[in-house]
């Protein structure tokens, strides 16, 4: 047992990410099923699809669960009331102030954490009164913070300023990441793109063959002007290079962006013009697996580089 298997009641600190397009429920349930706590991600679903989501997931595991939801969501009044009503046991809240749900969450039982990208915002997840963060680095997928902070320096940083379980992300898909986090200070690691390949993942089959022929250097951090977001270089991408080039307005590149872009690339598999969102642990992994054989591989390396460590001596 440690801080984060005691907190959740799982088996193993290790939690997935909950991606827009990625985590319907089939994964979420699987990771919660391997020992691991899943995620279903609610920022690419609507209200009521989130809640037949959720329903599936109780049908499809009797492990704890949970619901990542970014604040910056429309219908974040009606995806809270569903969280409440459906007793969802963990929240995993991002992008926004946590002070605006927490309490109202706690009051229902349901254990909270929140995502920050710097010590700053951790203190002030801690003082909103937070059960644990997730300090995500900057090599992480998807949206990120502004900092630019890696995940190397973030974990023993955050660690340092905050006293309660702290889970470590961001450049983290296998056993020696695993190790690597927890050895800077952190009590469980989220992994997103390494389980963003997985069979059970809800993406397009062509988008986890793009995770898999991704190499280092292949994506890169953009949009910061919106919401800094790590992308796999592709002609959307360079679209958006040829944009900047011509130092664009917000409004400008939020006109190019359009609607449903991130959808078009990770669910429909639109590898030219979508959004293809992915963290630079990307160039690690080789090939789409289950979940039970992520976990396996994870675990299995975690514990061989244990006795790796032991065998050191100075």
């Amino acid at each position: 047992m440690n801080k984060i298997t005691e907190l959740f009641k799982i088996q193993y600190p290790i939690i997935q990410g909950g991606m827009i397009w990625n985590s319907g429920y089939k994964l979420a349930s699987a990771v919660s099923n391997a020992g691991g706590l899943g995620l279903i991600g609610a920022g690419s679903m609507y209200p009521d699809v989130l809640r037949q989501h959720i329903q599936k997931c109780k049908s499809a595991t009797d492990k704890p669960f949970g619901v990542n939801v970014p604040m910056l969501y429309p219908n974040i009044e009606e995806i809270i009331q569903i969280i409440i009503e459906e007793k969802v046991p963990i929240v995993f809240t991002s992008a926004g102030n946590p002070k605006t749900w927490t309490s109202l969450l706690k009051s229902h039982g349901i254990t909270v954490v929140h995502v920050v990208s710097s010590s700053k915002f951790a203190l002030k997840a801690q003082e909103a009164g937070v059960d644990a963060v997730v300090a995500e680095g900057f090599e992480a997928g998807g949206h990120n913070g502004r900092e630019e902070t890696t995940t190397l320096t973030l974990i023993p940083m955050v660690r340092r300023n905050i006293s309660i379980p702290l889970i470590a992300a961001g450049g983290i898909a296998t056993g020696r990441g695993m190790f690597a986090a927890m050895a800077l200070g952190a009590d469980g690691v989220q992994m997103g793109s390494r389980f963003a390949a997985s069979v059970e993942s809800s993406s397009h089959d062509d988008f986890k063959k793009t995770i898999v022929q991704t190499q280092e250097g292949d994506t890169l951090l953009t949009l910061k002007e919106l919401a800094p977001v790590r992308l796999i270089k592709n002609k959307f991408f360079d679209d958006l290079q040829n944009l900047y080039a011509q130092c664009p307005t917000v409004e400008q590149l939020k006109e190019l962006l359009g609607r449903a872009r991130a959808k078009r690339g990770m669910f429909e598999g639109d590898l030219i013009e979508g959004e293809l969102e992915i963290g630079q642990i990307a160039g690690l992994i080789d090939e789409i697996l289950s979940v039970k054989d992520i976990m396996n591989h994870v675990l299995s390396e975690y514990r061989l580089v244990q006795k790796e460590m032991q065998t050191i001596q100075f």
